[in-house]
């Protein structure tokens, strides 16, 4: 496969985060290419940007299988039919069953609307508001088989208390996001991040858009 990685990219709504991805590679930030992308939403706008990208894209429908392990077998036949080296979620919806992750172990990565331990699962920008937190932020990680709970590769964090309302909240994450998902990407691509390494512990940190 030579030194161009390939990436799926496992989406379910509007693929903000596919874009910016997208948007590095095509600048050459990334020296990766997305072999596939997958969502289990069909009227996903992620999937008209991979349709303008000319990116192979696919709707894997849930409600067609009897079972999650079904839904994700199926889901694992594409990706490996892809020969993809990294798995990456981007707004993907769906918990993934235990064999799925056992499958692709250390080869999934996800980011996490909050500094991750605190606030896995929804609602973040809520939890962060009404609880008056001084921080709030980004975490990328490795998936694992619980909820949001697997090893912490990167972390970005602002100032919650300079945003007054929930929207301006949202907007400061998605453009943090933007940035920092390219950059781990980057540099598990380029070996500065080993997967197979993390000890979730030493993490890289960010501050604000700091060196983003």
């Amino acid at each position: 496969m030579g030194n161009i990685k390939k990436l799926a990219v496992l989406v379910s709504g509007n693929g903000s985060n596919l874009q910016s991805i997208i948007d590095s590679i095509n600048i050459g930030e990334i020296n990766a290419n997305i072999s596939l992308v997958i969502s289990n939403i069909e009227t996903a706008y992620a999937l008209t940007r991979a349709k303008k990208e000319n990116l192979n894209s696919a709707f894997l429908n849930h409600k067609n299988f009897s079972s999650r392990e079904s839904f994700d077998q199926a889901l694992s036949e594409l990706l490996i039919k892809h020969e993809v080296d990294l798995i990456v979620l981007a707004g993907f919806m769906r918990i993934l069953s235990n064999s799925f992750i056992e499958k692709f172990n250390k080869k999934i990565i996800n980011i996490h609307p909050s500094l991750l331990p605190k606030y896995p699962g929804l609602k973040t920008h809520e939890k962060v508001m009404n609880n008056n937190d001084n921080y709030h932020g980004v975490t990328i990680h490795l998936v694992d088989e619980g909820l949001d709970s697997g090893p912490i590769i990167a972390q970005a964090r602002f100032k919650a208390t300079k945003y007054k309302d929930i929207d301006s909240l949202i907007s400061k994450v998605h453009s943090i996001e933007h940035k920092l998902y390219p950059l781990i990407i980057k540099m598990i691509i380029e070996g500065e991040i080993n997967l197979n390494e993390l000890s979730g512990k030493n993490f890289k940190c960010y501050e604000d858009e700091l060196d983003l």
